[in-house]
């Protein structure tokens, strides 16, 4: 499926199948950091639906707009023009303390970088999130879903980097996220151990029905997605539906 930056549509559910429900509404969306002869145009006109519990990949080089589209998803960025629905929720005109409230309740984030606080266990940097959420799971829960049950009481000095990473993960849905946001979730790991963080992405994406997006500039990735999408030089050259989901443990690269 391929695209010229008009808002992609997916294609329409069998006869007698209710239609799929879109998260993201994605139109004409571009993003310009500066001005003039140093301005640089991250995003041209990007159109874009993501359907709610779908696993999504966003694949492209360095510098091909990936991140900045995610972190306009997750309110993080604003666009320069075009338009991003939430469920419906006009992102693009909402102000700070709408998207403040929009990335409490509804956007889990996981970044290559662990963002851990070091003076906290397991335990308690996943219970953190838990105080300014509506209705959260049970930390203990949650860090058994991961597969870090007997390491809770441990701080990250003294967990590995695929451990932390999955703490990551943890405080990412322990509020109940909509949408979980992963920017390079295996970047900073092994090919093993990013197996196993792409195994627990997978089992909440699944298992939750937790829409998930993952950034990723490894094309290997892509065989897990329901879609992939493909960006360079701030567009969408192309959107691939997969026919056959690979697992985790079927990847390599």
């Amino acid at each position: 499926m391929k695209t010229n930056g008009a808002a992609t549509a997916v294609q329409p559910p069998p006869a007698g199948r209710p239609a799929p429900v879109p998260v993201f509404q994605i139109r004409h969306l571009s993003k310009t950091y500066g001005s003039g002869e140093v301005a640089v145009h991250a995003l041209r006109d990007v159109g874009l639906e993501i359907l709610r519990s779908e696993f999504i990949v966003l694949l492209g080089a360095s510098g091909s707009g990936k991140s900045t589209l995610l972190n306009i998803m997750g309110g993080l960025d604003s666009p320069t023009s075009g338009q991003v629905l939430f469920a419906g929720q006009d992102l693009s005109a909402a102000d700070e303390a709408a998207l403040t409230a929009y990335r409490r309740r509804h956007v889990g984030f996981v970044f290559q970088f662990y963002n851990l606080i070091p003076s906290l266990t397991v335990y308690e940097n996943v219970s953190l999130v838990t105080d300014i959420a509506a209705d959260p799971m049970p930390a203990a829960e949650v860090i058994g879903m991961v597969g870090l049950g007997e390491r809770s009481d441990h701080f990250p000095a003294q967990l590995s980097g695929g451990e932390q990473q999955r703490v990551a993960i943890a405080r990412a849905i322990v509020k109940r996220p909509d949408v979980l946001l992963c920017d390079e979730p295996t970047g900073a790991l092994d090919y093993a151990t990013g197996k196993l963080v792409l195994d627990v992405i997978e089992r909440i994406n699944a298992g939750l029905g937790t829409t998930a997006i993952v950034i990723t500039h490894n094309a290997a990735i892509a065989g897990m997605a329901d879609r992939v999408v493909r960006l360079g030089d701030g567009r969408i050259l192309r959107i691939d539906a997969s026919a056959h989901k690979l697992s985790p443990s079927e990847l390599t690269w």
